[in-house]
């Protein structure tokens, strides 16, 4: 009898720790999640080009209501919101004209940048006008800037951002691979073409995510919500050429921002 009252004394008290702490959790998850302020900055792939519907406002920096940084303020309904991503930006543009929303109580800042620095579009422009050997030379060339003197560039505008918004939560978004290998393209460039390319866009992040990890900001990875949907590989989420409208080639359809970078940086943010 008696380790039975003793028993059952110790289980109202286990209970009564379990009800109190379940209360107490339940009333924590009562409470309203605290809104951010959330600042956007970047290239083409965070203002949203080859997504549409641009913004008449932002000009030539491209920006979209289509692109995942606005999808994402859409949708979680931030306290403030400031998409200053602009279409060819390279790290000397965003230090220069695009970190002016950032403080000291900027909350969350999102970023995709080095592509353009690292000569995305003479690549591109290369390898589809000119020889395979070019080709394969001009993306030697690009590799060889990321390993040399991208990581000094990238260091200068993360630098800047942390200094600006010291307590903010930094997601760095990389680049896709372009496209499916022995996919079902029939023209354009050669395989081994396209695997360069790739494995430069590879490289591009390794790099970029290092240098991400190295000032304490988060890095999204974005090339395994692209797979099975490169270019080649029948359910693209990227422009291949495009001769009416050569300023989005290479880049996510909305689909791509919604269903590839969108998820990405929910999850990193």
């Amino acid at each position: 009898m008696k380790l039975s009252r003793i028993t059952a004394f110790s289980s109202s008290l286990l209970l009564g720790a379990v009800l109190a702490l379940t209360g107490a959790a339940s009333a924590q998850a009562a409470e309203p999640v605290a809104a951010v302020d959330y600042v956007a900055l970047g290239d083409s792939y965070s203002s949203g080009v080859g997504a549409g519907s641009y913004d008449s406002s932002s000009g030539n920096c491209k920006r979209t209501p289509k692109a995942y940084p606005a999808l994402w303020a859409a949708a979680h309904s931030p306290s403030t919101f400031a998409f200053t991503a602009c279409s060819g930006a390279r790290t000397g543009d965003v230090t220069a004209g695009q970190l002016g929303p950032l403080t000291s109580g900027t909350d969350l800042v999102s970023i995709s940048i080095g592509g353009n620095d690292a000569g995305f579009v003479d690549v591109m422009t290369t390898c589809v006008l000119q020889s395979e050997a070019t080709c394969l030379n001009r993306v030697a060339q690009a590799r060889s800037f990321v390993d040399s003197t991208l990581p000094g560039n990238l260091n200068s505008v993360y630098t800047a951002i942390r200094s600006k918004a010291p307590s903010a939560r930094v997601v760095v978004l990389g680049y896709p691979r372009f496209y499916q290998l022995n996919g079902n393209c029939v023209v354009g460039l050669s395989e081994n073409e396209r695997a360069a390319i790739n494995a430069a866009a590879d490289h591009l992040n390794l790099v970029t995510s290092k240098r991400a990890a190295d000032h304490g900001f988060a890095f999204a990875d974005v090339a395994g919500a692209f797979t099975g949907h490169e270019i080649c590989s029948g359910s693209a989420w990227l422009h291949s050429v495009n001769w009416l409208n050569i300023g989005e080639s290479y880049h996510p359809t909305a689909a791509g921002q919604s269903g590839g970078y969108l998820p990405a940086f929910t999850s990193a943010a």
